[in-house]
């Protein structure tokens, strides 16, 4: 696993801020003896601060290397990646700070994990540096948090497991959502960024808008996918009204990447669309068009640049976070329902205890990068060993078996 060219295994660079720590704090409890960590940010003081702290905790911490970087100094990250054999990021929104970190960890033959649920992002990470990453091996893999591992390991897995049993391909698949948690400062930093990016640029406003905007050919997708959609509707399969998933515009077109990277492998006809368990009955219902007023109103309001006053008094900060109880209290789970060519019906579950947004993904992104530090990972599609790729593709059933040693659950069953 050690590679003696690099001073580091891994680097966690964003670690003095709310995310950052906590993922620091499950490395230091979970990661392999025999990993070389580091933390890094913009004042050296402070990163050692975080260091320090940990280590009061987890005597492993107190050896860990310290590296400053600074998203404005393009030296400084090109100096980072060089050291490292896998950079993870926390620091966000990545539209505004991320791109050049990516492109020196491409450069650098470096692989690299984020937690980005932002589509313009993603898109210009693959558009600027996905040739790049493959010709020098290196693993560029966004998304490694609760946007959009639960989403892209759940179908994943559950294709695989459809096609392993002889079923054939996956056709109409929803994700059924069900979440308690605290809404992320950073996640709605990223959103606004984004909004001011498709209002100033009607090129961009198309890529956000456009289902397949992160599949590698375009033209090779597939007619009759389904649409983002605000629309509230009653589930048979889970006997609940269904309202719209926040982070369904996002995950569904990491999904549909997978599949496409994966040369169509959930089938040809696959269709995927994500929405949120609301409840039965009167009261369901009623939840269920109160989410949809919510983020109707939520998403208008981003968009106009004199109610950002207004909007920002009453959402989190970034860097700010739920307390210690309230993340334990939190949970989320993904139940995935899909038919097959062949008739067949199957179920994926993807669940975990802890706040989707903070404690599940902390585990999920930490574990991201142990798996690709420790060089157990799947071949990829092609004679590449690199790319800009998704978490299913970059690192598919190894990784899956570390989330479930971590208290995740990933379980596939057949239905009828």
């Amino acid at each position: 696993m050690t590679d003696t060219t690099r001073e580091f295994d891994i680097v966690l660079y964003g670690a003095t801020g709310f995310v950052g720590q906590l993922v620091a704090k499950h490395l230091a409890e979970h990661a392999p003896n025999d990993i070389r960590i580091a933390l890094a940010g913009r004042t050296a003081s402070k990163v050692e601060k975080v260091r320090d702290d940990l280590s009061t905790e987890a005597a492993a911490a107190a050896g860990w290397g310290i590296v400053t970087a600074d998203s404005g100094d393009e030296a400084s990250l090109h100096a980072l990646a060089n050291r490292a054999r896998v950079v993870i990021s926390t620091v966000g929104p990545y539209a505004r700070h991320g791109l050049p970190l990516v492109g020196a960890c491409a450069e650098a033959g470096t692989h690299y994990v984020d937690l980005t649920g932002e589509v313009l992002f993603a898109h210009d990470c693959i558009d600027r540096y996905d040739a790049t990453a493959r010709a020098n091996g290196a693993r560029i893999v966004n998304s490694c948090g609760y946007d959009s591992v639960p989403s892209d390991l759940g179908v994943f897995l559950l294709a695989q497991t459809a096609r392993e049993a002889g079923d054939g391909e996956l056709t109409a698949t929803t994700e059924y959502a069900s979440m308690k948690g605290g809404m992320s400062g950073g996640t709605i930093a990223s959103a606004m960024q984004q909004a001011d990016d498709i209002a100033d640029d009607p090129a961009r406003r198309k890529i956000a808008g456009d289902k397949f905007s992160l599949s590698p050919d375009r033209s090779r997708e597939p007619n009759g996918e389904f649409k983002d959609s605000l629309s509230v509707w009653y589930s048979d399969d889970v006997d609940a009204w269904v309202a719209p998933f926040l982070m369904a515009s996002y995950n569904t077109r990491i999904v549909r990447r997978s599949n496409a990277l994966l040369g169509h492998a959930y089938g040809s006809g696959f269709r995927y669309r994500e929405v949120m368990k609301a409840g039965k009955g009167v009261k369901g219902r009623a939840m269920a068009y109160a989410v949809a007023g919510a983020l109707g109103a939520g998403f208008g309001a981003m968009g106009v640049k004199r109610l950002r006053p207004l909007l920002e008094r009453v959402v989190p900060a970034p860097g700010s976070g739920p307390s210690e109880e309230a993340r334990e209290e939190g949970f989320f789970r993904m139940d995935i329902r899909s038919t097959t060519t062949s008739g067949a019906r199957y179920r994926s579950i993807v669940s975990s205890q802890g706040d989707p947004g903070y404690k599940a993904t902390a585990v999920m992104l930490g574990e991201a990068a142990v798996t690709l530090a420790l060089g157990d990972l799947p071949t990829l599609p092609g004679e590449a060993d690199g790319g800009v790729l998704t978490p299913a593709v970059a690192l598919g059933a190894p990784y899956a078996e570390r989330l479930r040693q971590h208290g995740v659950t990933l379980e596939v069953t057949k239905l009828g």
